[in-house]
């Protein structure tokens, strides 16, 4: 079983900042990337941000040069930090984990309960 646990939203406004953090626990063997998505009321849900193993990054258009995300390899977490933030980025934020459960088994995608951010202008 694989849980993955988000905290550090909250309401904040617009010119904030607020980070996110992620910890992947459970039966683990390997992590190949870890993100966070986030899905507004009335939107389909969209990808924010990830990592690789191989600390490479890819971040959405939208938040580029105000969101930066980071991992803690040895403890299976992720953050979000967020900047400059804007009402438009209110949203509930997911924590997505690509990884294996055990040796020679297949990678699959594990979400989380997602947390509530909210941008006041």
């Amino acid at each position: 079983q694989v849980q993955l646990v988000e905290s550090g939203g909250g309401l904040v406004q617009a010119g904030g900042s607020l980070r996110l953090s992620c910890a992947a626990s459970g039966s683990i063997f390997s992590i190949n990337s870890m993100g966070w998505y986030r899905q507004a009321p009335g939107k389909q849900r969209e990808l924010v941000a990830t990592i690789t193993r191989g600390s490479r990054t890819n971040y959405a258009d939208s938040v580029k040069g105000r969101f930066t995300i980071s991992k803690d390899t040895a403890n299976n977490t992720v953050y979000l930090q967020m900047n400059s933030l804007k009402p438009e980025d209110t949203a509930v934020y997911y924590c997505n984990a690509h990884l294996a459960t055990m040796m020679y088994s297949s990678y699959n995608y594990y979400w989380g309960q997602g947390t509530q951010v909210t941008v006041s202008s």
